[in-house]
This record gives structure tokens, C-alpha cells and sequence, in this order.
């Protein structure tokens, strides 16, 4: 797979997510929403459940999610935030089956990575946006922001992302580039 870039306009993440609510496809806008909101790597998103986001016995949303990482084995637990609560809430009355993102064609099947992937993919090139966009563009776009919105601390961030050093992070979000490319066009000799 070609590497992904994270989504740095935060309009272009809001019109991404806006084009699914738009047209009535709610799993499409949670999936964006949640991705964005977690930083959870897609095959773990995918994996979610209801019940790991909702209370039947209180009738609430979770302030929490836990689970343990496909890929390092660790756990995790993440807080939901009022976007992606907002989001789970617009959609959980039109949920099908136990995943959030249940396929439209399996029953109690969650969708695959790569149909997620053609999802985000298709609908960033219907609202113009430039770029490797693809499902791991959501778990660097909530870096990248955090990284830029100085709010914060980078240490946080390279512990969400379970990454050994602060260079590590800086390129895997896109920022040492960025860095670099502010260098150069600042720099006026003539």
C-alpha cells in the first residue's frame, strides 16, 4: 500500500464527512467521524461493536472504548468525544447487526478494509481532495491536528501512536515535510 497523508484542511475533513451525511449514508459518516476522532487504525475501527460503544443498561453512549490493538496485541482505551458520540448517536437508530460498520451485503459482518477504503477513497476525490487519501489518512489526520494545534504535547501523541521517537512521529504525520517546505518558501533572497 502507498503511504497516506493526513487530511490538514479541517473544512476538507468537515466537507468528507458532510458528503456521506448529506446523502443519508450514516455508517459512511461515522466511519469518517470516528477515524478522525480516534486514531484508531482501521482494522480496528472496523472491529468495533455496539456494545463496545453503547450501554444498554444505562440507554448511553460510553465515555470510553477498550479494546486491544490487532496489530500490537496492546490495549488500548480511547475517549470518545462529543463528535464522535454526536456521530454513533445520528446513526445507532438505523444500525444493522452488532458492527458499527456492518457490510450492507453479509449479515453481522462488519465492511472489509478494502471496501472502507473505497469509501473514503471515492469520496475524497468527489469533494476535491488532493492527496493520498485513503483509510489510514483518518488515524493521521487526528495526529496531524493535534500536532499543529500545539494543544497537544507531542509526548502524547507519540504514546497514542505507540511510536519510539519524536522524529518518528513528526514524519509519519506529514510534519517534518511540512517543516521543511515552510523553510523554503519563507525564505525570500531576492
Amino acid at each position: 500500500m502507498a503511504a497516506t497523508e493526513p487530511i490538514r484542511d479541517k473544512r476538507q475533513l468537515r466537507n468528507l464527512a458532510n458528503y456521506f451525511l448529506e446523502r443519508g449514508q450514516l455508517r459512511n459518516y461515522a466511519l469518517i467521524i470516528m477515524g478522525s476522532c480516534t486514531a484508531l487504525r482501521i482494522s480496528d475501527l472496523l472491529r468495533l461493536k455496539w456494545s463496545d460503544v453503547y450501554d444498554e443498561k444505562r440507554q448511553a453512549f460510553c465515555l470510553h472504548v477498550s479494546l486491544t490493538e490487532k496489530k500490537t496485541g496492546k490495549p488500548k482505551t480511547i475517549a470518545l468525544n462529543k463528535q464522535a458520540v454526536a456521530a454513533l448517536a445520528i446513526y445507532f437508530p438505523h444500525r444493522r447487526g452488532t458492527f458499527i460498520f456492518a457490510s450492507n451485503r453479509k449479515d453481522d459482518r462488519a465492511i472489509s478494509r478494502v471496501q472502507a477504503w473505497r469509501i473514503i477513497h471515492a469520496a475524497a476525490i468527489a469533494v476535491n481532495i488532493a492527496g493520498k487519501i485513503g483509510c489510514h489518512s483518518l488515524r493521521k489526520t487526528w495526529g496531524y491536528h493535534a500536532w499543529t494545534s500545539k494543544t497537544v504535547s507531542p509526548v502524547v501523541i507519540m504514546d497514542i501512536y505507540n511510536h519510539s521517537s519524536y522524529e518518528v512521529t513528526r514524519r509519519y504525520l506529514g510534519v517534518a515535510q511540512d517543516d521543511l517546505d515552510q523553510a523554503y518558501l519563507r525564505m525570500e533572497l531576492f
